[in-house]
């Protein structure tokens, strides 16, 4: 059999692609471990998270932790966002105080305060582009891009009509005053890791 012949057939028996069905496919690949999987805009994006990736993380997550409850923190879990075929996996993502998962263990896109995405080379071009214009089309109030390779942080506050009106630039170092936003708090960067 043929690798056209086998696709068919699959093809065939979904009408209709969806993130579910996608991520069931996702499922049964062999994905190393420690690698991060999403679905942007119908594409598939795998990338190997660094040790330096995670420092970052898990400072900003002990960060946020000191406002917000661990049980309303998520970090490389699924969210569906508004779009086609969006299932993003947020390096760090803070829900509001009503927020709750759903049937399937879900978060809402609509509760997250907060998303912050450490970049990767591979995947930074959607971190920068896609990704950021489906967070402000969700409305998520605050977006921080961490960049270890260039040493600096962006945040982009108010969205609205699809894009967000506010972009902030400051380097690994400087704190972030985040007290006017919904988080409450001044993150501190200084040390986050370069690479």
């Amino acid at each position: 059999m043929s690798v056209l012949e086998d696709r068919i057939p699959m093809a065939e028996e979904c009408s209709e692609l969806t993130l579910d069905l996608m991520f069931e496919w996702l499922e049964k690949m062999p994905v190393p471990e420690g690698t991060k999987v999403e679905i942007v805009g119908g594409n598939i994006f795998t990338s190997p998270q660094r040790h330096t990736h995670w420092q970052i993380i898990f400072d900003i997550a002990r960060q946020l932790s000191v406002k917000s409850p661990a049980k309303r923190l998520a970090s490389d879990v699924r969210i569906d966002f508004p779009g086609r075929l969006n299932g993003f996996a947020c390096d760090v993502a803070a829900m509001t105080d009503r927020s709750v998962q759903d049937a399937k263990g879900r978060w809402h896109y609509r509760d997250i305060e907060f998303v912050a995405e450490v970049i990767s080379e591979n995947t930074a071009a959607n971190d920068y582009g896609p990704k950021k214009l489906t967070y402000a089309l969700a409305e998520v109030p605050v977006y921080l891009i961490a960049d270890p390779y260039e040493g600096e942080c962006r945040v982009y506050t108010h969205p609205l009509n699809g894009d967000y009106t506010t972009e902030t630039k400051l380097p690994f170092g400087e704190d972030l005053d985040l007290t006017g936003s919904p988080l409450g708090l001044v993150l501190r960067t200084g040390d986050f890791p370069r690479d």
